[in-house]
């Protein structure tokens, strides 16, 4: 239990890095008329090759970090 109470936290903080990483090297698919209705164009968008890679990477690590938040409320609380 001393083990994850000592390991977590760093693990956290590879996560977030892992996970903010992930989110900034993302195009988005509309610019700035998307945000605001001018555009049709994301429609049809498909995610391929890296954008797909990042897409899962930056869900998964996501699902890992809140799980790994979780753990850490139970151990602590």
């Amino acid at each position: 239990m001393e083990f994850l109470v000592t390991v977590l936290p760093w693990l956290q903080i590879i996560l977030s890095i892992i996970l903010v990483a992930a989110i900034l090297l993302q195009q988005t698919g509309a610019g700035v008329g998307g945000a605001f209705g001018g555009s049709d164009d994301s429609i049809r968008y498909t995610r391929r090759g890296m954008e797909k890679v990042l897409f899962y990477t930056s869900i998964i690590v996501a699902i890992l970090f809140a799980l790994s938040a979780s753990v850490m409320l139970v151990i602590k609380g």
